[in-house]
């Protein structure tokens, strides 16, 4: 094991910004082929992307949730695909240093190691002597591709407490690929489906699922803070950085176009001349920097927590949520605005405006994602009633 000295935030996210040219000439040719390419996955592992959330003491950085929202919004203005994959590399990531040592020092084994995952309990485990059995099929794997551990998440029959969601890591090499990622959106992501049929893992590589969601606070005593917090609000951070670079490059990429167009069939020669275009530009890059707000607040209180060692309270933890769908929400809205008014010849596949358009309009479908549903949880909570889920 080594222990690594932190660069600074902004030094991360400068070599994130680094990368923009590399990202977004690589795009669509990664849109093509439904996965990222070798060269940009062994960029973002040059410059130190997938070991955000690795501990210390394996070589990796410990970056803070903050630092997680710059470095994704950085990529994210060059291509959604890419920081979606990476920034769903950290929650699994972050998932995995959740596990016994002995599961961490495998996992963690492997340079640069890209963890994927999801949350949803698409399989089951049943308990067998050493460990579980664990069969099952988990979809949306974003990063699969690419990965070489999975976080399964089961449901462990046989226990005194009855039926229990578990997560059980495994490495990618015993799990099955099914290639069926062919989608609109975020296609580079390569989000494939995984099985597992009889899958044996070892009891050290299973833990429950509701102590990941609950926090471990006993992690900030060893001088891990960071993997103290509730799985939910830390996941919902740590997905946001990529939404909002997709709202900063639309509108980039709007601006970026606009001196060489006109308003067909209007006597505008000039479109940057129009008094609609003005509130069209206006209105996105405010809506953009909204987006950036909900994301550096969530981001900030659950580092905040984390340092302090405090517990969520309920409200705080569907905040999160709320922010998180706010982020989504305001995003999509700026990206909308600008394509609408980026013209016919938009619609081309060269033109990276549709793809802000559909890798937003895919994230905004996700069922974390979903501004109406996190809405929703945070108005009930506010009014006094449970919350209608366990992912909070």
């Amino acid at each position: 094991m080594t222990t690594t000295t932190a660069p600074s935030e902004d030094e991360l996210t400068g070599r994130a910004a680094e990368l923009a040219p590399l990202v977004r000439e690589a795009a669509a040719r990664q849109e093509e082929a439904r996965r990222l390419d070798g060269t940009t996955v062994a960029a973002l592992a040059s410059a130190g992307v997938f070991r955000l959330r690795t501990p210390r003491r394996y070589g990796g950085l410990e970056a803070s949730t903050r630092t997680l929202v710059r470095v994704g919004a950085e990529l994210g203005q060059a291509d959604g695909a890419t920081a979606w994959t990476a920034s769903v590399y950290w929650i699994p990531t972050w998932m995995a240093c959740q596990f016994h040592e002995q599961a961490q020092d495998e996992v963690f084994a492997t340079p640069d190691v890209r963890v994927c995952g999801t949350l949803s309990p698409t399989g089951r485990a049943e308990p067998v002597e050493g460990g579980v059995r664990v069969t099952g099929r988990w979809g949306f794997i974003s990063g699969a591709l690419h990965a070489q551990w999975q976080v399964l998440v089961a449901v462990r029959l046989g226990g005194p407490e009855g039926p229990e969601p578990v997560m059980a890591l495994a490495p990618m090499d015993e799990l099955e690929i099914v290639d069926d990622w062919h989608t609109s959106g975020l296609a580079a992501t390569g989000s494939v489906t995984t099985a597992a049929a009889g899958l044996f893992v070892p009891e050290h590589r299973v833990v429950p699922l509701g102590a990941a969601l609950a926090g471990r606070p006993e992690r900030a005593a060893d001088g891990a803070a960071i993997y103290s917090t509730p799985l939910l609000p830390t996941a919902s951070a740590s997905s946001v950085g990529t939404v909002v670079g997709l709202a900063r490059g639309a509108v980039a990429e709007f601006l970026r176009r606009l001196p060489d167009r006109r308003i067909t069939y209007t006597d505008y020669s000039e479109q940057a001349a129009a008094p609609l275009t003005h509130h069209q530009v206006a209105r996105a890059r405010l809506l953009a920097d909204e987006a950036e707000f909900h994301a550096l607040r969530l981001a900030d209180r659950v580092d905040a927590k984390a340092a302090a060692g405090q517990p969520f309270t309920l409200q705080e933890r569907a905040e999160a949520r709320a922010d998180l769908g706010a982020v989504v929400r305001r995003a999509k809205e700026a990206v909308d605005l600008v394509a609408s008014a980026a013209g016919g010849s938009s619609v081309y596949r060269d033109v990276p405006m549709q793809r802000f358009v559909r890798d937003v309009q895919a994230i905004s479908l996700h069922a974390l994602m979903n501004p109406d549903t996190n809405t929703e949880l945070y108005g009930r909570v506010l009014c006094g009633l449970p919350p209608n889920t366990l992912y909070v």
